[in-house]
């Protein structure tokens, strides 16, 4: 983490991720591409998604998740760089065929080491393989839930998945939030942990900082009007006098709903469910 000297009101407090590890390059041009800002308006122009507008402005960066196209070719480690459109860090990959590819960057891939995707590989970090064929206890990332459509689970900085066990075509995981899941062993997946496991860390410290982010202000509902959100109204702070608990702006109830489908077709996987939190007497 980077720390900052308290010279202002807005950077006492305020710290960021260490970059110093990243390589010191722009993007490779012919894999960006322009990013429209939404600015969490609809068709209509008007707000659909709160909280949402401005930011900088980014380029998307490419990224393969899939690598099933390049299995059995080597690729070198040109790069490790920083991408504003997600939270781990990313790195560029030259194919020994000559073509260059942006992946993510798990921890301890560094630049000048060597990576392959195959069916099986040596359980190095950055190796890419069928679940199968990977070691229980291994930390792994960027899997797949469908066979050949690149991964779909764990892709944020910091995060991983353990390999527990391989039983009857299928693998359990255990993910970060406790859940034990199965997934098929045809399906690849990376070995390693993701970069920037610092990312939850950062304070970002003043409300401009937010506004780069393309996050706007949010303004609490006991300090509207009562025409304005459901918690409304009153002199001073008043409670939010609701019998059922927290409402959205729209009178729906906020927090403790449940909202996963109950006969979602994935529900199936789930050997044992999330973690729940116990609640604070």
């Amino acid at each position: 983490m980077k720390y900052y000297k308290p010279t202002t009101s807005g950077r006492r407090g305020m710290t960021s991720v260490d970059y110093s590890v990243l390589t010191n390059k722009n993007p490779e041009k012919k894999l960006i591409k322009k990013l429209s800002k939404k600015t969490g308006r609809g068709y209509g122009g008007r707000i659909t998604t709160r909280h949402k507008g401005g930011g900088h402005k980014k380029r998307y960066r490419l990224i393969d998740f899939k690598r099933c196209d390049k299995i059995g070719i080597p690729a070198i480690v040109a790069s490790v760089e920083y991408d504003p459109n997600r939270s781990s860090f990313i790195s560029l990959l030259n194919y020994k065929d000559g073509e260059k590819r942006y992946i993510l960057t798990p921890e301890g891939l560094e630049v000048g080491k060597e990576v392959i995707c195959q069916e099986k590989a040596p359980q190095k970090v950055g190796n890419r393989m069928h679940l199968v064929n990977i070691l229980p206890g291994t930390d792994i990332y960027n899997i797949e839930f469908l066979s050949g459509k690149g991964g779909q689970m764990i892709r944020s900085a910091g995060s991983s998945a353990q390999v527990m066990s391989h039983d009857a075509g299928y693998t359990h995981l255990k993910l970060s939030s406790g859940e034990i899941r199965m997934v098929k062993d045809n399906c690849f997946a990376s070995i390693g942990q993701l970069s920037n496991s610092e990312h939850g860390m950062v304070i970002i410290g003043k409300a401009g900082r937010s506004r780069w982010m393309g996050r706007r202000p949010t303004v609490r509902g006991s300090a509207m009007n009562a025409c304005d959100h459901p918690h409304g109204g009153g002199e001073n702070k008043q409670s939010i006098g609701l019998r059922k608990g927290p409402k959205t702006p729209w009178g729906k109830l906020a927090f403790g709903v449940k909202t996963r489908k109950k006969k979602k077709y994935s529900n199936n996987f789930i050997v044992k469910p999330r973690i729940k939190k116990k609640k604070k007497k």
